[in-house]
């Protein structure tokens, strides 16, 4: 990919920028200021009313699912990046967009980056990451819904988080190019020698929460938008791309039983950057998608009735889709909507295989899945009861699987004895083993602060340091 050149492109983009900060006067949109410490937000949503206080809450400066990734591991400078959302020192809810790195040669990271002040303490603000094939790093700042504007920035030097510029992106919609100024639950990831690939979400269009596709040679100018599916009111969905395939698993909102209902699994995918689509077994899929049955289905849990909450998916060594979600009774938190259950569908070369993994006690429990070159299926979560039981997150363990799935055995709980839940733990593209998952704490039944942690293979966890008194730090390991 070229770096912006300094006419043709330049002056394109000024133009652009002029009216991207036209349409969104006064906001800040680059900061480039270093903090002395990672300090996680606290965020909750919907109040319930009863003993759990809130629908979810808790420590998510690595939420949510349906944002990928948040971190990236670069062979060629030996760290990986990461980003999360995170706070100023006096508020443990006001949303900063944070940049950061560990250095695999010193065991060291830097003073994170505060790229933006998104303006809100909403963690479905949160940005995600993507590194392209010459080492610069972009930041895709999401929105919640159409009220508030999203940013995509680019590092002005590769392999460094010192300083970031604006991109004023654009997209084709139709014979012309308009302005990429909002985008939800963006997930994107980069493929060497093709460019960006991502899929992201679109409210009101046309269904309350519609699937969306777009690529781009070089972040700058976007393919146009192309509808996955709007099936009823709408979805989440979850992404990742392979050797040779690109692909989303998602769910659906049921009509008239409103969002916080999310059932069924589907999978599709494409081989030439959304050119054309298809199901795992080749079938040609006609976008986009508006009929509940349809042969991207996996799994039906409308009539089960089952809700469907989306964690991870993979690509396995065959270069088949395997995902991770789990299953509840209901959105409410309680013991009443158990047994949540972890599950994996595997394709595997002609059906889908569905099994349980193990459970845990909250709809919001998130883990992500490694699957290694020898088979090996490892599961990173808060599958152990936490401090606050029946809140999203709890105490972390590693699960092991060496038969693919059939069975799992707990290879060790990496937290214990913690004062808040931990929870979205998140792999990083490429994942180190010595820097091998991300994730948060926070207290699940009312504000807290937050604290960010990982963890290597082998399970041993390091705190990333909430204050720091010098321009570097090796996080401590938490015993």
């Amino acid at each position: 990919m070229k770096h912006f050149q300094p006419t043709t492109a330049r002056f394109a983009i000024l133009l652009v920028s002029i009216l991207v900060t036209a349409a969104n006067a006064g906001e800040p949109l680059t900061l480039n200021q270093k903090d002395d410490g990672y300090r996680g937000i606290w965020y909750m949503n919907q109040p319930s009313g009863d003993e759990y206080v809130y629908k979810y809450s808790g420590g998510l400066g690595t939420y949510c699912a349906k944002h990928r990734p948040f971190g990236v591991y670069c062979p060629e400078v030996d760290k990986t990046f990461f980003c999360y959302g995170g706070t100023t020192k006096d508020s443990n809810r006001q949303l900063l967009h944070m940049v950061s790195y560990f250095d695999h040669k010193t065991k060291c990271v830097p003073r994170p980056t505060i790229l933006l002040d998104k303006k809100t303490s909403d963690a479905h603000d949160n940005p995600v990451i993507s590194v392209d094939d010459q080492g610069y790093i972009w930041i895709f700042s999401t929105s919640h819904g159409t009220s508030r504007p999203s940013y995509i920035h680019r590092s002005k030097q590769p392999y460094s988080i010192d300083e970031f510029e604006f991109v004023p992106a654009t997209r084709r919609e139709g014979d012309r190019r308009v302005p990429i100024t909002n985008f939800s639950y963006m997930q994107a990831w980069y493929s060497a020698g093709q460019g960006f690939i991502c899929f992201l979400t679109r409210y009101g269009y046309p269904a309350k929460r519609t699937l969306l596709f777009m690529t781009s040679p070089d972040g700058v100018q976007w393919s146009e938008w192309q509808r996955l599916a709007a099936i009823e009111e709408g979805h989440y969905q979850i992404s990742a791309i392979g050797r040779g395939r690109a692909g989303s698993a998602f769910n659906f909102h049921p009509q008239g039983k409103g969002l916080n209902w999310r059932t069924n699994l589907y999978y599709v995918e494409t081989r030439d950057l959304g050119k054309t689509w298809q199901t795992a077994d080749g079938k040609p899929v006609e976008l986009p998608l508006t009929e509940a049955r349809n042969n991207t289905l996996v799994h039906d849990y409308h009539s089960k009735p089952l809700n469907v909450y989306l964690k991870d998916i993979r690509y396995d060594e065959q270069d088949r889709p395997v995902i991770l979600y789990v299953t509840s009774k209901g959105y409410q938190s309680g013991p009443k909507n158990d047994p949540r259950t972890w599950t994996t569908a595997q394709w595997t070369g002609d059906s889908w295989t569905i099994r349980p993994a193990f459970t845990s006690d909250n709809n919001y429990d998130m883990g992500s899945i490694w699957i290694e070159q020898d088979g090996t299926w490892r599961i990173v979560g808060p599958s152990e009861t936490g401090p606050q039981p029946y809140n999203p997150g709890g105490e972390v363990a590693m699960w092991i699987s060496s038969d693919r799935g059939q069975t799992w055995k707990k290879q060790k709980q990496l937290t214990a004895g913690s004062e808040r839940n931990h929870t979205y733990v998140r792999r990083p593209v490429n994942a180190h083993p010595d820097f091998f998952a991300l994730w948060a704490d926070g207290h699940g039944r009312q504000p807290s602060l937050s604290q960010l942690y990982f963890c290597d293979r082998e399970g041993n966890v390091r705190l990333l340091p909430r204050e720091m008194d010098s321009d570097t730090a090796v996080p401590e390991i938490v015993d």
